[in-house]
């Protein structure tokens, strides 16, 4: 995206102790951060840089938007002459990068799209970090980068082995960090986190998909048998860890973000069943649920030691049912639960719909690229014909 699509204009900074870039400050576990940033870092001045996809709100920053420290910048970090002005004007210190494509699904089916955005836009970030010499990038990653395990758990050290798009573009992404680490001993850290749920997260992610259907008398949608199982971090717990890392992680290292909190994706679909519908019949829970076909791939776990990141001094503090009650309370009706209203008779709408319309859009691409070419072959062969008719066809091949 052009400078043209800023909301703050681009200026010399003024007096803080340390100006802070987040990258895709607008979604959902990087809003959290930014909240935090702003009221405990009064004197740091935090930016936010987002190009505002269709899972970002600043809806999500409303309570600090008027802060003196906190400034928005519309851009895209895959625009490498946008993001060097970014750098050199801003003067920035330490960068957070949370902007990515995350979601597994379309992943499938915009694998291009997630390798531009996620590793190439990367790219550029890191390159005009170390240029602009930044005292500190936290590269923010996934657990998903190991693949998934039925009994081994996961430490830092453990191979990358991603088995999806989304997951691939990540670790790829994370590779290329590393190297700017080994190289020229660029100060970056990289967090693998497990899932994060809690107030504002976009319902393509299942907590807030599973409520926001069961909210609209819909099931829930599962694939496969439902017994994969996920580690879930509520938000709060996350962006404190995210925080500590930010003071005490050291350049070179990889820290693992987890919980020992476990559960079924189909045990979570009851207990969300259980707290919304009020029922604890095995039968009625069973009628909101709806099995559809597994993704090609779904790893069955991902467990994670994060021994690591306790000796920093930050565990998870929030129990699973009192953030899944915050969460619940949270979702008042909102432009994205109103879209999930006019897609009422479809079977997981946010999926198939959204993935209906990329497989729409390569298909325009392909004719698009087939007509260019058509064009091409067609001007070469009336200049082919125009030069024989002009007796200028020697060295012709056809």
């Amino acid at each position: 995206m052009s400078a043209a699509g800023r909301t703050e204009p681009l200026g010399p900074p003024s007096s803080f102790a340390k100006r802070l870039l987040v990258t895709g400050g607008a979604g959902f576990i990087a809003s959290h951060v930014i909240v935090s940033l702003v009221e405990d870092y009064p004197n740091y001045m935090i930016i936010n840089l987002d190009k505002l996809d269709y899972c970002a709100s600043l809806k999500n920053l409303e309570t600090i938007s008027n802060k003196q420290n906190y400034k928005f910048i519309q851009g895209d970090i895959c625009n490498s002459h946008f993001v060097k002005l970014l750098f050199e004007t801003e003067k920035i210190d330490i960068v957070l990068h949370f902007a990515a494509q995350t979601h597994v699904d379309l992943s499938f089916v915009r694998a291009f799209e997630f390798t531009y955005v996620n590793v190439y836009g990367t790219h550029v970030l890191v390159s005009a970090a170390h240029e602009a010499r930044v005292e500190k990038f936290i590269y923010v990653s996934t657990d998903e980068v190991y693949g998934g395990s039925l009994d081994k758990e996961f430490d830092e050290s453990s191979p990358k082995q991603p088995t999806n798009p989304y997951a691939s573009s990540k670790a790829a992404a994370e590779c290329f960090v590393q190297s700017y680490w080994e190289r020229y001993k660029f100060p970056a850290v990289i967090t693998r986190s497990s899932n994060v749920y809690g107030p504002h997260q976009y319902p393509e992610k299942v907590i807030p998909k599973f409520i926001s259907l069961l909210q609209h008398n819909r099931k829930c949608c599962i694939h496969g048998s439902g017994l994969q199982t996920r580690n879930f971090l509520y938000a709060t717990d996350v962006v404190e860890a995210f925080l500590t890392v930010l003071k005490k992680g050291k350049p070179g290292e990889i820290y693992n973000i987890g919980t020992n909190f476990e559960m079924s994706v189909l045990q979570l679909a009851k207990e969300l069943i259980q707290l919304i519908k009020e029922t604890s019949s095995e039968s009625e829970m069973e009628n909101w649920v709806d099995y559809v076909n597994d993704r090609p791939t779904n790893d069955m776990r991902y467990p994670m030691k994060s021994e690591k990141i306790h000796g920093l001094g930050w565990r998870p503090k929030v129990p699973w049912k009192e953030g899944i009650k915050k969460t619940r309370s949270s979702r008042a009706k909102t432009a994205w639960q109103r879209s999930l209203e006019l897609g009422r008779n479809a079977r997981c709408p946010i999926v198939l719909s959204r993935g209906l319309a990329a497989a729409l859009k390569g298909l325009r691409w392909i004719l698009r690229l087939y007509r260019q070419r058509l064009s091409a072959n067609c001007a070469r062969r009336s200049w082919m014909a125009s030069s024989i008719l002009k007796g200028n066809a020697s060295g012709l091949r056809f």
